[in-house]
């Protein structure tokens, strides 16, 4: 039966039809925002496969390119592989519902959201994040929820709900919360420095939000809400259990799991495993859960240790970070390179620069951002976690991280007029144990340092934990949580900031939900440890950037010339701009207001390409000197190339102080020659002087035969 629905949210009208498409899917709302339209859907299969030992959740954002009313380019034209954006959107959406479905359920679910009309100021990244909550809670699969999200930005100091397009190009803050009817559940924010009282502020102005779009979803559950199917759980048998503890002593398990050396541990539940195995050979139906019952088993262990013991599996102190140690210039020939270690975290990060033209062009739904001139990619090696498997490319985790370090590092990047680069860095990890998104943001913003490019100020990131009792009040939260209290604990909480305030926030929880003074208690933790990384670690191996790009580096003059002239640089199909480019060696970049940026690795064909756009688009007058090759040589004189088109003639008499007999006793084609021009007659014929003394006398010289008209 079709039904719409519809709510006012942040002065826009949502509407949620629900029956009129998708209907064997076992949930489906059409959601509408403003003109944005996206259809979200949830299926389940009827039953898990054989061997899952994982809840096998699917989540995709398609971004349809017709949606803003584009044909895809390349070849085939039509949506290949999801964007980045796509793959970040996944993520956000995958994060706060995952902890909603039962912990023993195993059915394969998908949740599938179709971006088919696209409003700029709604946003159809939020349409599909409640789409997605609407469908999986009027559906038939198992679900504690509704949630909701809602972003918040800062414009001119004020918060703004849900912004528009015009309001996200003028804010400090991108963020995202999503909330359960009494927590919040996920946090995702970029931001200019932004305070963390402020940043708290935004957090629950936006859970206040998510609230009444919950009582929302709950009305439209109660007309279109099937009810939950039944499932076979796949809960551990609690008499296998208590056989476990017969064998491994909880005393024991905690001997195994009690070690920093991660290497020590996995071998200490091998052998745990082996042992188990060998007692329960004969029954079956326990061998098939065993797995599932030892990392229980280990789970109950570790967070009993923190919990009710305040011993954390390495012997720190809660709010202690593991040993630290940064360094740069590992690599000789890269533009810059910074090594960051954390414990068992170690990421390599190498930068490197090149002109504005090898920025990334996006090609996707959203018009705000056509290119990207810093990208920040992330790599994940099985060697990094001592491991093997072939290497596929980045998955959606790396991409992920990549991302967050890139969004942490963009606010303190110098603008393209202060460093006209294009900047990519890159993090390799080394080792991993916990945390290697934030060690990026550390090693990164040393890379960029070492690489000389002028950030506004070093950035560091670090992560949280959390282990939870059975009460709101019955917490622990943990500074720099390793590998394993990330995989048995509550919470991970990553916050990558300056001294001045926060840059990025990601929060991935596996429960129902964070209260307030859990949020505000690791927003501080983590400003406590970000600053001691800043100042006792970071600064002590590069306290600031570099004056000045390495030897290796591309070097970028940038100069300005009328808009009116590009034309002139560039020439009829190129050619007077490929001319210069293939005399200098030198890239050429040239923007529509004039700006041209001339990159290469010789200072001296650098300075000898500006002195060619300058000879171009500066109208030659009497008095000008300059620097041309000899291009013809006849009886009466010799012409010069003062730029490409514009010749002028040195007349055998000009050539010498001295009588001269035959013009190539001074001048050969090719030759290099300072001259300066005597007259540029009624036909725009150009006289030129190698005379000593016509070059030195200044009194011909008129005063508007400077080069005012280009600047550096």
């Amino acid at each position: 039966m079709y039904k719409s629905f519809s709510m006012e949210l942040a002065g826009r009208t949502l509407t949620v039809e629900v029956g009129r498409v998708a209907k064997q899917a076992n949930g489906a709302a059409l959601m509408h925002y403003g003109d944005t339209v996206v259809l979200a859907t949830a299926t389940a299969s009827d039953k898990p496969r054989d061997g899952i030992d994982f809840f096998p959740l699917s989540v995709e954002y398609e971004e349809k390119l017709y949606a803003v009313g584009k044909i895809p380019g390349g070849f085939n034209k039509r949506e290949g592989k999801a964007s980045e954006n796509s793959i970040l959107t996944s993520r956000v959406i995958d994060r706060p519902m995952r902890p909603l479905f039962p912990k023993d359920y195993r059915n394969d679910v998908t949740l599938d959201n179709i971006v088919m009309s696209v409003d700029q100021d709604c946003s159809p990244e939020l349409t599909a994040m409640i789409g997605s909550a609407i469908a999986t809670s009027i559906s038939d699969i198992p679900f504690d929820g509704p949630c909701s999200s809602t972003q918040v930005g800062l414009v001119d100091g004020e918060l703004v709900i849900n912004p528009t397009q015009a309001q996200k190009q003028a804010s400090d803050m991108a963020l995202t919360v999503a909330s359960t009817r009494e927590k919040v559940i996920m946090i995702e924010a970029g931001a200019n420095e932004v305070a963390e009282d402020v940043m708290i502020q935004a957090i629950f102005k936006a859970h206040e939000v998510n609230q009444e779009i919950i009582k929302f979803i709950d009305t439209i559950v109660a007309e279109c809400g099937k009810t939950k199917h039944e499932y076979t759980s796949c809960a551990v048998p609690e008499e296998l259990f208590a056989a476990i503890k017969e064998i491994v002593t909880p005393e024991e398990m905690e001997v195994a799991v009690f070690t920093d050396e991660k290497q020590i541990r996995e071998e200490n539940i091998r052998n745990i495993t082996k042992k188990l195995e060998e007692a329960f050979a004969e029954k079956e139906e326990w061998l098939a859960v065993l797995s599932e019952a030892i990392y229980q088993y280990q789970k109950k262990t570790v967070r009993k240790m923190i919990l009710k013991d305040h011993k954390r599996p390495d012997g720190r102190a809660m709010n202690q970070i593991r040993h630290l140690a940064a360094e740069i210039d590992l690599l000789p020939r890269v533009h810059g390179s910074a090594m960051f270690t954390r414990g068992q975290t170690q990421i390599l990060n190498i930068c490197t620069l090149a002109p504005l033209s090898e920025s990334q062009r996006l090609d996707g739904i959203d018009d705000m951002e056509t290119s990207k001139r810093y990208m920040h990619h992330y790599n994940f090696p099985s060697f990094s976690v001592g491991e093997t498997r072939p290497s596929r490319g980045p998955g959606r985790r790396e991409i992920g991280h990549g991302a967050l370090a890139e969004r942490a590092l963009v606010p303190v990047l110098p603008s393209e007029v202060e460093f006209p680069y294009a900047i990519r860095t890159v993090s390799e990890t080394m080792e991993s144990n916990g945390s290697t998104s934030q060690a990026s943001i550390c090693s990164s913003s040393m890379s960029l340092m070492a690489a000389g490019v002028p950030i506004k100020s070093a950035v560091a990131g670090i992560s949280c934990g959390l282990v939870t009792g059975d009460t709101d009040d019955d917490y622990v939260v943990l500074t720099d949580i390793q590998g394993l209290e990330d995989f048995f604990g509550d919470m991970d909480f990553k916050v990558g900031g300056t001294h001045k305030g926060i840059t990025a926030i990601q929060m991935d929880i596996k429960i129902h939900g964070l209260t307030r003074p859990i949020i505000e208690e690791a927003i501080r933790t983590t400003r406590e440890a970000r600053l001691y990384i800043l100042d006792e670690i970071m600064a002590k191996a590069i306290a600031e950037p570099r004056k000045e790009v390495g030897k290796y580096a591309p070097k970028i003059d940038q100069i300005s010339i009328d808009p009116q002239k590009i034309g002139d640089v560039v020439g009829k199909q190129g050619k007077v701009i490929n001319k210069i480019i293939e005399e200098t060696g030198v890239k050429i970049d040239i923007s529509d207001d004039g700006s041209v940026s001339v990159c290469g690795t010789d200072q001296a064909m650098i300075d000898r390409a500006k002195q060619i756009i300058k000879s171009i688009v500066t109208d030659i007058e009497a008095g000008q000197i300059f620097t041309g090759k000899v291009v013809r040589i006849m009886n009466f004189g010799a012409f010069v190339e003062l730029a490409p088109n514009k010749d002028g003639m040195i007349h055998i008499s000009k050539l010498s102080d001295k009588r001269v007999a035959k013009v190539e006793d001074v001048v050969n084609i090719g030759d290099m020659v300072t001259v300066k021009v005597m007259e540029v007659d009624k036909m725009g014929r150009i006289n030129l002087s190698m005379k000593p003394g016509d070059l030195t006398a200044k009194a011909e010289e008129p005063k508007e035969a400077k080069e005012e008209t280009v600047t550096e």
